[in-house]
């Protein structure tokens, strides 16, 4: 709930709307775990709210440690289970956050993807990833690139970024929240104008024909529209835009797509992440060699375009890009 909210629940269970402030405290500023440690509230007036409305918090069912010290978590939702994944990088933490139970997009590439659709997350499951992982303080950064495609459940996505970026809730900068999304145009705009969160897109090829193989959304909001969308929009300050490609050996990796990629991208401010490929059941393609990345790197710098290859995280536990699939009835087991 937002502040307002929170008052407007306080004023249903017959208490003042300062209530909704402190409960605002306890949640998002304290992180109260309890009813009872919200000690400045009364005991009868936390017994009416506790009748009434529940906290929202549930710890995980599940949680696998990488070797490179990646942690995923399993989390349990009203009818299905989701996961999140911890990074550790140096002084940072970055949480990837999910906002669907599966996903509708079906790009052939990724276990989220093939496993469908299960359900959209509420907020106070978005939220809960954030506040009930290990040492949930010491988180730097949050992204939007776990289960599901964020802007297919923009309303649920932007109420929690709204917790999480207002002065009342986790008082986060925007700066130090990204949300991925393959282009669902009409969320993307309202994300856009509403938020000063950074974007990545979720490219993969610079052909139409060859994108649509692989995803299927490229029919209905074609990466051409999404970059028309895309320009209007200033990144020369402090948001920024980035582009994830996945390379793919012999698909996606030659020069032909890296001379194309940076025709597509030319003159816009933004960063393009290669991403290995990480191998999945019955589908057909291989990550390319690393020096072949490196090579589309270097001809993409050449033309212009900043490029990095992100280095892949938490594969032995699947909890790298494209390969999160928690399992959506309660009792299963973590993937």
């Amino acid at each position: 709930m937002s502040r307002d909210a929170l008052r407007s629940a306080a004023v249903a269970c017959g208490l003042k709307p300062f209530v909704g402030d402190q409960l605002a405290d306890w949640l998002y500023v304290k992180r109260a775990g309890s009813w009872d440690a919200m000690r400045n509230i009364s005991k009868d007036s936390r017994a009416q709210l506790a009748e009434r409305y529940d906290l929202g918090i549930a710890a995980p069912i599940g949680r696998a440690v990488s070797t490179d010290g990646t942690v995923k978590y399993l989390f349990p939702t009203e009818n299905y289970t989701i996961e999140a994944v911890v990074i550790p990088d140096g002084d940072r933490r970055t949480l990837c956050v999910s906002s669907q139970a599966g996903c509708k997009m079906g790009c052939r590439f990724c276990m989220t993807g093939r496993q469908g659709w299960h359900g959209n997350l509420d907020a106070a499951d978005i939220l809960n990833q954030f506040l009930s992982v290990d040492n949930p303080t010491t988180l730097t950064n949050a992204v939007f690139m776990g289960m599901g495609e964020p802007l297919d459940n923009a309303d649920a996505v932007f109420q929690a970024i709204n917790v999480l970026t207002a002065p009342w809730g986790f008082g986060w900068s925007p700066k130090r929240i990204t949300l991925s999304t393959i282009g669902v145009l009409p969320a993307l705009k309202r994300f856009l104008d509403g938020s000063r969160c950074h974007l990545a897109v979720s490219l993969h090829n610079p052909f139409p024909d060859e994108r649509l193989e692989m995803m299927p959304v490229q029919k209905a909001w074609p990466a051409a529209d999404v970059l028309d969308l895309i320009r209007q929009y200033d990144f020369t300050g402090q948001r920024r835009v980035s582009f994830e490609y996945t390379m793919f050996a012999g698909w996606n990796d030659d020069k032909a797509h890296a001379d194309a990629l940076a025709r597509l991208l030319r003159g816009l401010e933004c960063r393009v992440n290669l991403i290995r490929f990480h191998r999945i059941p019955d589908f057909p393609y291989a990550p390319p060699a690393r020096a072949v990345m490196e090579a589309f790197r270097d001809r993409l710098a050449a033309a212009g375009v900043t490029c990095t290859i992100r280095a892949s995280r938490g594969e032995d536990i699947l909890a790298a890009c494209g390969l999160l699939a928690g399992q959506h009835s309660h009792g299963s087991e973590q993937s």
